[in-house]
């Protein structure tokens, strides 16, 4: 009772203050119309005990008369004869009495010299931007009364319609200058709707849609936010009440009113679009980006072209007047998104059946017939109870009544449902064991069965959303509809308020009017009349869509509320036989991707393992099982120590103490086979998807073959570029060894008898024979000139070396042994260089057993190339020494050994040029102390002339 009182009286009060507030404005617009002040077009302001303009309106009366700014303004018509003007209140009266369009002559003193300028034509003020102000006044009024009147009890109406009627009286109440008693009123309440206007609307922002958590705990807090605006009021009444009132008096204050404005509004334009990012609804951001867009749509342009130049000092301009008009925004964006998207939850009112509210009538009439009948009986019997007697009878009807009231309930529905009854009850237990049902279409199946026997409703329809926002929906499983063609179901994913409700409801599926004309065709064809989502998590997974009942009548409420209630079971179950048919294609992927990943692992050309926490080995492919030469049976479960040599764990437990990915470069690996093999190893961090270090992978590159491979391609270029140093040097050394021997001999001849002489003319004509043989044998190292090839037999050729050499061999006690493959292909080669090959091959050999004698092994075989082996017994090669053997000019015969002839270090460097014009290849194994062996391949083809 007593909220229906406050009610009554806050729309009574309401109505008044409307009234009263439209009343004055329509007198104020009229007494305007009826006032017109007198204006000179210059702003006039105390300075120094005189009147300064401070500005001139271009092509207004002041400038077509000659004032200019900074003019002191002394006199006006002559007036007043014995002093000077001081203040704009004494400029105004007497230019009120010169009046419009009159001739008034000013006394002016320009920078120290008196002028008198006239005639001034005063013209009737400009009251253009009133006009718009009085527009967006009445728009403000005529939305809050809309509001108001449509959303009545809605959350913040009261509060929004406060603000329309503050901003009415701001922007059409204008006082005309008279300052009567009626002109003070509109002065006052203009200065007191400035104010606070600002203060409500940042009472809104603050408090919605909800207070924020301090205002929540402390709600007379929010007086805080009227407190300035109160400050200012007090302040204005101080300044003009004790003050004189001047022209720089009424623009400070302005300025600082319109400076609170512009902060107040700021402020709360800012609280709305961090409201708005924070919005948890949907409906709650659609509302708050209309409102903040709106609030800065109309803010924005009126404070940087009105308030920003009017606070330097800025007469308004067309631009700033025109700029006003955007404050119109604020009250037509409000508008819209309190009447488009509500404020409050409207719910959806069902009619009750006559049965439902006979029933109802019966019970309250028991109700209060129970009380009446009770309390008769103990006033009758203890007629001194008087009224607490009553109030016990009242307390003990009501305890008493709410179980029978149930029970006559569950009676009811016993009586009018039946068999319906029983599967209501079970229909809620159904929902909770839904989730046991795994396959998406038994489960969605039995739901149809389940709905149509208890409601005994005609059409069922449900509607899985496609994607995960639910922007799509398809009709996966129906019951008593016949039509499965194209349907628009568009209306199931636009926004709307009805969601919120729990549902959304279509009284006449014939006239969806707010929907497309594709989403009304499906509307209709369907003929469903509420659409349930079935949400989880906030997410919709499904929409439930159901009839009218077989009697044509729409649902009760509990029949809604059940079916709200059984969708979130269905979402629920719905999603999980989702994730369980994702399940289990995920793991049927993951078991292929895992096949796919281990045959990748495997069939990749380097090694690949993987250790544990505690090094122990959990995976080895099958290229470890080949460089290695140990299998993944062998290694799986064993500490990588107990399989890897000491010095490739010294380097693994070095890096392994540091973070990130970490490479052994060139790293010699000694296998168990007992083979040396070089590789680049990476080692790495082995982690989880949520980068947890679970162990370490190592990575294998066996680059041993490339190696020998880098090797040859840079001996091939040193040779190359040395060769072509060499061609121009033995051209040069020819001619003059040429002049030397030929002088030698003759001078031999001349003195044969000379016993002093001869011997020396003997050894000049023998090393000019050597350095002749050294200049040769680089002029053939050098030479490029192509070379004639035919089809030879290499074991001929090796036997023919063999006689050659057969003396030298046999005095060096070398024993040669053969083992010539009879059926040995031809080869294309040069046959008389590859004897050079052969020669040098088996001098090398000599010289390596000299003084000792040894044994000569020589080999043909047959495979993917023709090969030649070579091996002798003899000193062997120093380790140092096996990568410099083909360098030009390199020898280890520089101080040779007994039987051993002095070396030029040209021999294999030929040698290995010839074996690459042939397209061939050559190796080397040696160890000190233990031979050396050489490996000759050539293909069987026609080389290539390199």
């Amino acid at each position: 009772m007593r909220k229906d009182s406050l009610i009554r009286f806050s729309a009574i009060a309401l109505a008044l203050l409307t009234a009263t507030t439209v009343a004055f404005a329509i007198i104020n617009w009229q007494k305007e119309l009826q006032y017109t002040k007198a204006t000179d077009g210059v702003w006039w302001k105390e300075q120094a005990g005189f009147l300064v303009a401070k500005a001139v309106v271009p092509n207004g009366p002041g400038e077509k008369a000659g004032i200019k700014v900074g003019d002191r303004l002394l006199r006006v018509n002559g007036f007043p004869a014995d002093k000077t003007i001081k203040n704009i209140v004494e400029f105004e009266k007497y230019l009120y009495r010169s009046g419009v369009y009159s001739r008034a002559t000013y006394l002016l003193n320009r920078q120290g010299v008196n002028v008198e300028v006239g005639p001034v034509i005063p013209v009737p003020s400009d009251n253009s931007m009133n006009l718009g102000l009085r527009l967006i006044a009445l728009i403000y009024l005529g939305i809050g009364l809309y509001v108001l009147f449509r959303r009545w009890t809605a959350p913040k109406s009261t509060h929004f319609y406060l603000f329309c009627l503050v901003s009415f009286v701001l922007y059409s109440f204008h006082y005309t200058g008279k300052l009567n008693a009626f002109d003070l009123a509109i002065y006052w309440s203009s200065i007191v709707a400035w104010l606070l206007q600002s203060a409500l609307f940042l009472h809104f922002a603050l408090t919605f849609p909800r207070p924020r958590r301090l205002l929540a705990k402390h709600p007379s807090m929010i007086v805080l936010a009227y407190l300035p605006g109160a400050a200012l009021l007090v302040m204005q009444l101080a300044a003009i009440s004790f003050f004189e009132f001047t022209e720089s008096l009424r623009f400070n204050l302005d300025r600082l009113q319109m400076v609170y404005q512009t902060v107040y509004f700021a402020a709360a334009a800012v609280i709305l679009w961090r409201r708005y990012r924070q919005a948890s609804t949907p409906l709650q951001q659609q509302q708050l980006k209309w409102i903040s867009r709106g609030t800065v749509l109309a803010i924005g342009p009126y404070t940087l072209l009105y308030v920003i130049p009017y606070l330097a000092g800025m007469l308004p301009t067309a631009v700033m007047k025109i700029s006003v008009l955007s404050l119109v925004f604020l009250p037509v964006t409000w508008g819209y998104a309190i009447v488009r998207y509500r404020l409050m939850d409207v719910d959806i009112i069902f009619k009750r059946g006559v049965s439902y509210t006979l029933a109802t009538a019966a019970i309250v009439g028991a109700y209060f017939v129970g009380i009446g009948s009770l309390a008769g009986s103990i006033t009758t019997k203890y007629p001194g109870t008087g009224t607490f007697g009553l109030i016990a009878v009242i307390i003990i009807t009501a305890l008493i009544f709410e179980p029978l009231k149930n029970w006559i309930q569950v009676r009811v529905d016993r009586f009018f449902y039946r068999k319906r009854y029983d599967y209501r009850r079970t229909l809620i237990e159904f929902g909770r064991e839904l989730s046991s049902e795994t396959d998406l279409s038994a489960q969605l199946t039995s739901v149809i069965d389940r709905l149509s026997r208890t409601l005994l409703v005609d059409r069922i329809a449900i509607f899985l959303a496609t994607d995960e926002n639910a922007h799509e929906f398809v009709m996966e499983k129906s019951f008593g509809i016949s039509y499965h063609g194209l349907l628009d179901l568009s209306f199931l994913v636009v926004e709307r308020p009805e969601q919120y409700a729990g549902h959304i409801f279509f009284d006449n599926t014939r006239k969806a009017l707010q929907e497309s004309v594709t989403a009304r065709e499906t509307i209709a064809k369907l003929n469903l009349n509420y659409y349930i989502p079935c949400t989880v998590q906030g997410r919709t997974i499904a929409v439930m869509g159901v009839g009218k009942t077989m009697a044509g009548d729409f649902l009760s409420s509990e029949d809604v509320e059940l079916l709200e209630t059984l969708a979130g079971y269905m979402g629920i179950a719905i999603q999980n036989a989702r994730l369980y048919a994702s399940l289990e294609q995920k793991a049927s992927e993951y078991e292929r991707l895992k096949d796919f990943n281990e045959n990748i692992v495997e069939s990749i050309s380097v090694g690949v393992l993987a250790v544990d926490l505690e090094d122990r080995i959990e995976s080895w492919n099958s290229q470890m099982e080949v460089m290695y030469a140990m299998p993944r049976s062998q290694v799986l479960g064993e500490r990588l120590s107990e399989v890897f040599p000491s010095t490739f764990m010294e380097e693994f437990y070095r890096v392994r103490q540091n973070p990130g990915i970490h490479n052994l470069y060139k790293f010699r690996l000694n296998t168990r086979a007992g083979d040396t093999r070089i590789a680049n190893v990476a080692i790495a961090p082995l982690v989880t998807r949520k980068f947890n270090v679970i162990g370490r992978l190592i990575i294998v590159d066996d680059i041993t073959e490339r190696m020998e491979l880098e090797s040859q391609l840079s001996q091939a270029e040193k040779l190359s570029s040395i060769g072509l140093l060499a061609a121009g040097v033995a051209h040069e050394v020819n001619t003059p060894l040429a002049v030397i021997s030929s002088y030698a001999q003759m001078l031999t001849k001349q003195i044969s008898g000379d016993a002093r002489l001869a011997p020396l003319l003997e050894k000049i004509t023998r090393q000019t024979f050597r350095a002749s043989e050294i200049v040769n044998n680089l002029l053939n190292f050098s030479r490029t000139s192509a070379t004639e090839f035919s089809a030879i037999d290499l074991n001929k050729i090796i036997a023919d070396t063999l006689t050659l050499l057969e003396h030298q061999l046999k005095i060096s006690h070398i024993k040669v042994e053969t083992e010539l493959y009879q059926a040995l292909p031809l080869i294309h080669g040069n046959s008389g260089k590859l004897q050079q090959v052969f020669l040098n091959l088996f001098l090398n050999a000599k010289d390596a057993m000299a003084g000792k004698g040894g044994t000569l092994h020589i080999s043909t075989t047959n495979g993917d190339a023709v090969q030649v082996n070579i091996s002798d017994s003899g000193a062997g090669i120093a380790p140092e020494h096996i990568s410099k053997i083909y360098d030009p000019f390199f020898t280890t015969k520089a101080t040779p050994r007994e039987g051993q002839s002095r070396g030029t270090g040209l021999g294999l460097s030929v040698t290995y040029g010839i074996i690459q014009e042939h397209a061939g290849k050559i190796r080397v194994d040696s160890q000190p102390g233990q031979g050396t062996k050489f490996q000759l391949e050539f293909p069987m083809r026609k080389a290539v002339n390199v």
